[in-house]
């Protein structure tokens, strides 16, 4: 069964192992590619078929396979077929949903995790599933989309003499995981400038609908980068656990080494999102105060009034018998009342500084 789909849902009442792909269409048009290297050689070059792959399958040399787009779903069957890949995994390489995560099979690992970019100028993140199929002296990549993300990792097979292109498929997959999980320090840095700038605007000027909204933003992308980056702590580990032949022994303390990295970024976005919840709190708090002014000044001036509002009601009465009625200075004197009364509460709200 070969076909395209964009929910999880459809899939529904199919059998395990149906090969359909999930997810948004990045790429309507796939192309193969290979590196293939070893020390003193490299090859690069587009491929018009998958099933070319084959006169590098029995080499001494690493070939690196990328493939980019996921809607030709006969390339991941193909692919299967000649590498003796489980088809659950094949499955898995479909399904652009996956959560990070490190299976083990007797001859082939396979990896998948999320390669983290900025969007634009307002903080947003892009998100791309990466595949990897670990064999001996094979490493297979299937990406979502056409981008020259990897392109450094080329460079440096293109030009290293030493320990790359001297060692086998694992440290390759563990250079591709050290750029994907390097990418997130790029993101952090960004992501830092933002909560800066925010955080600028909050202490400096009035709270404002704008302010809420970017906060909220930002949170939305925090959750969203933590549901990609948390388990890969937890794929790491359990690479490094691994006791595949497929993984050398020279290849763990790089692993560890990205571990850590890992850990950095998990970290750096808790805090992150403490400071985030800490800016709402501010946010919700001078709103608050704002409001409290505002209700502060407002009270004053109806206390200025009350008293005003009193005396015009007295003499607002028709009683017939009002002797401040018939004065000659009536009218003068009640209008120096209701100068001096404000002023009176004036000075005295000062004076317990209320205003």
């Amino acid at each position: 069964m070969s076909e395209s789909l964009c929910t999880s849902s459809g899939k529904s009442g199919l059998p395990p192992g149906s090969l359909i792909h999930v997810g948004e269409v990045l790429e309507p048009v796939g192309s193969i590619s290979i590196v293939d290297y070893s020390k003193g050689k490299f090859e690069e070059k587009k491929l018009q078929s998958i099933d070319e792959i084959i006169q590098y399958k029995d080499s001494d040399t690493v070939t690196w396979v990328i493939i980019e787009g996921l809607t030709n779903v006969e390339i991941v069957e193909r692919i299967g077929a000649i590498f003796g890949i489980h088809q659950l995994v094949l499955e898995d390489i479909l399904n652009t949903n996956q959560r990070p995560k490190f299976e083990e099979y007797d001859d082939h690992l396979y990896i998948v995790l999320k390669c983290l970019l900025p969007g634009g100028e307002n903080f947003t993140v892009n998100n791309e599933q990466i595949s990897l199929l670990v064999l001996k002296n094979f490493l297979i990549m299937f990406k979502e989309k056409k981008d020259e993300v990897f392109h450094p990792i080329r460079q440096r097979i293109k030009t290293s003499s030493g320990k790359f292109v001297s060692l086998g498929s694992d440290y390759l997959a563990y250079a591709i995981l050290d750029f994907i999980i390097d990418q997130n320090f790029i993101l952090l840095d960004l992501l830092d400038e933002s909560i800066t700038s925010l955080e600028d605007s909050l202490f400096e000027g009035e709270p404002t609908q704008d302010m809420l909204y970017k906060i909220q933003r930002l949170k939305r992308e925090m959750i969203s980068i933590r549901r990609y980056v948390s388990p890969v702590r937890e794929l790491l580990a359990e690479m490094i656990r691994s006791e595949s032949d497929l993984i050398h022994e020279n290849t763990h303390i790089f692993l560890k080494d990205v571990s850590d990295h890992s850990i950095r970024v998990v970290e750096s976005i808790e805090s992150y999102r403490d400071i985030l919840t800490g800016l709402l709190d501010i946010y919700v708090s001078s709103v608050s105060n704002k409001m409290n002014q505002i209700m502060k000044v407002l009270t004053v001036f109806t206390s200025i009034f009350i008293p005003l509002t009193f005396i015009a009601g007295i003499y607002g009465m028709n009683f017939e018998y009002m002797p401040e009625l018939k004065w000659k200075w009536a009218y003068p004197l009640t209008w120096a009342v209701f100068i001096i009364i404000p002023l009176v509460l004036l000075a005295f709200f000062k004076r317990k500084k209320w205003l």
